[in-house]
C-alpha cells in the first residue's frame, strides 16, 4: 500500500527590496514595464504548440503586445505557458521550472488537454490539469484553441498585472490558498501494490 503524502504549501513568495520600498512614482514605472515586457518561457508539449508557434508569428505577433517569446530558461520568463497534453511523467519538471523563475511569475494554461486532460483525460498517465501542478493565472480553451485565443487571453494577464499591487504581502494574498505538490512529491510510480498487501 502506497504512503499518502500531502500537498505542501508554496514557499513564501517576496520581491526585491526595490519593489517593495520604491516611492509611488517608481512603483508606477515597475508595474508598467512588468506589464509590458513578460518573457514566455513555452512548455509546449503536443498539438496546442503548434498554435503558440503561430501567435509568435507576423500574422498574430504577440510581440506588439509587449510578450516576448522563447525566454533562455526559467530563470529570465516571467510566463510560462503551458500547452498540450501534461502527463504524470512530465508533471515534475513543469513544477522543477515553474520553481525556478523568479517572483512574480504567471502562468497560462492553453487548450483543453492542460486545463483539464483534453480528450485524454481518461488516461491512466495524463495529469487532470495544470493546475494541480502550478497556480495557473488564465485558462485558454479549446482544441486546439486558436491563436487569437492566446491573444485574448495575455490581454485579460496583462489586465490582471495592472490591477495588483507588487509588494511580498501582495504576493501572499495572490498565492493564498493554492496547496500544491513539490517536484518530487508528483512523482507516481507506474507500478502500484495491490489494495490487500
Amino acid at each position: 500500500m502506497g504512503v499518502k503524502r500531502e500537498p505542501v504549501a508554496l514557499p513564501d513568495p517576496r520581491v526585491g527590496a526595490l519593489a517593495e520600498h520604491a516611492p509611488k512614482p517608481i512603483k508606477v514605472v515597475l508595474d508598467w514595464g512588468r506589464r509590458y515586457s513578460l518573457w514566455v518561457f513555452n512548455f509546449g508539449l503536443a498539438c496546442c504548440a503548434i498554435e503558440f508557434i503561430a501567435a509568435s508569428m507576423s500574422r498574430h505577433d504577440f510581440m506588439r503586445l509587449g510578450v516576448i517569446p522563447f525566454a533562455p530558461g526559467p530563470r529570465q520568463a516571467d510566463l510560462m505557458v503551458v500547452s498540450g497534453t501534461v502527463t504524470d511523467k512530465m508533471a515534475p519538471a513543469i513544477r522543477r521550472l515553474y520553481d525556478q523563475m523568479p517572483e512574480p511569475k504567471y502562468v497560462i494554461s492553453f487548450g483543453a488537454c492542460s486545463n483539464s486532460g483534453g480528450p485524454y483525460w481518461d488516461s491512466y498517465s495524463v495529469t487532470k490539469g495544470v493546475d494541480q501542478l502550478v497556480p495557473v493565472d488564465i485558462y485558454v480553451p479549446g482544441c486546439p484553441p486558436r491563436p487569437e485565443a492566446l491573444l485574448h487571453g495575455i490581454l485579460k494577464l496583462q489586465e490582471s498585472i495592472a490591477a495588483e499591487s507588487l509588494s511580498s504581502e501582495g504576493m501572499r494574498r495572490r498565492y493564498a490558498g493554492h496547496r500544491l505538490a513539490t517536484s518530487a512529491e508528483v512523482q507516481r510510480g507506474l507500478v502500484t501494490a495491490p489494495k490487500g498487501e
